[in-house]
């Protein structure tokens, strides 16, 4: 009986066996499901008849199993005699080979801007060498020539050179009056406008504050029988209580004559617009103004 190995090539050998058990095509091809022009075209190996080379593989395994023979060396015979060529990667299609546009626009204007700085630069650099002053040779003026002093007596020098021509000299500062006080023997007239006003020798007399709370319009915060610090309103101001954590307990535009009872719970600070806004009483007594327009309440009732 032949074997895969007679014949000239794997598909002769195939065909000499399948001829050798008196099998036809059309018997192999039901076998193996696959068509007859493919067995036929294995047996007279035109590979370009074929599908691909993975399927051309798998036909001739299943073409040597159907007769029994090993699928396995028929395949190994096959890859010896057509070894797989390199793949050659097609081209990309519908990429062009030229360079991107946008990449030549930008490199072009990164060109332009650098060339237009580097001008700038140079015109600036230009400007500024023109418009510093050269030292031009001062006139030559005759100078007295300083003989050696004797031991007394002034020594005559030649005229002052003019300033540079880069430098200014500011006018001397005035103060105002002061050349009418000179002229009155120090003593500024009384028509001089830059004389400071006389202030009033009798100036206003200080508020009167109550020295007992009396409610005189409305009393926000907590009842009178639970709070010992009371704030009430000189005149119009703003007043917030806040609690040692931040928390807002009352806050409020006070008109003159309002008043807030305090809470009694440690850690509350009063913030007012105007400390001399509202008048403090504690236990009903006055305590005058607030000192500071921040203040602890604790502080205040001790």
């Amino acid at each position: 009986m032949p074997t895969l190995q007679d014949g000239p090539d794997v598909g002769q050998a195939l065909k000499t066996i399948r001829e050798f058990l008196g099998l036809s095509l059309e018997e192999v091809a039901e076998k193996t499901c696959v068509r007859r022009a493919y067995l036929q075209a294995i047996e007279e190996m035109r590979l370009e008849a074929l599908p691909s080379r993975p399927f051309t593989i798998g036909y001739i395994r299943a073409y040597a199993n159907a007769m029994g023979l090993d699928g396995e060396a028929a395949v190994a015979r096959f890859k010896r005699e057509e070894p797989a060529p390199e793949p050659v990667l097609p081209e990309p299609v519908g990429v062009p080979k030229e360079r991107d546009p946008r990449l030549a626009m930008f490199l072009g204007a990164f060109g332009v801007i650098l060339a237009a700085v580097l001008a700038w630069n140079l015109v600036q650099r230009a400007m500024t060498q023109e418009e510093a002053p050269v030292a031009a040779a001062a006139p030559a003026k005759t100078l007295t020539t300083i003989a050696a002093p004797a031991a007394s007596g002034p020594v005559a020098l030649g005229a002052p050179l003019p300033a540079p021509l880069e430098s200014t000299t500011p006018a001397p500062y005035e103060t105002p009056g002061l050349a009418a006080a000179t002229a009155a023997g120090g003593v500024l007239p009384d028509t001089d406008p830059t004389r400071m006003p006389t202030p009033a020798s009798n100036p206003a007399p200080a508020q009167t504050l109550p020295q007992v709370f009396t409610p005189n319009g409305p009393v926000h915060g907590a009842p009178a029988g639970s709070s010992v610090v009371t704030l009430q309103a000189v005149r119009s101001g703003s007043i917030i209580i806040r609690g040692g954590d931040g928390r807002v307990y009352f806050a409020r535009q006070l008109a003159a004559g309002e008043a807030y009872r305090a809470p009694n719970i440690g850690g509350l600070t009063v913030d007012v617009s105007d400390p001399t806004a509202f008048q403090v009483f504690v236990g009903g007594q006055s305590r005058g103004l607030l000192p500071q327009a921040q203040t602890p309440l604790s502080k205040i009732a001790s």
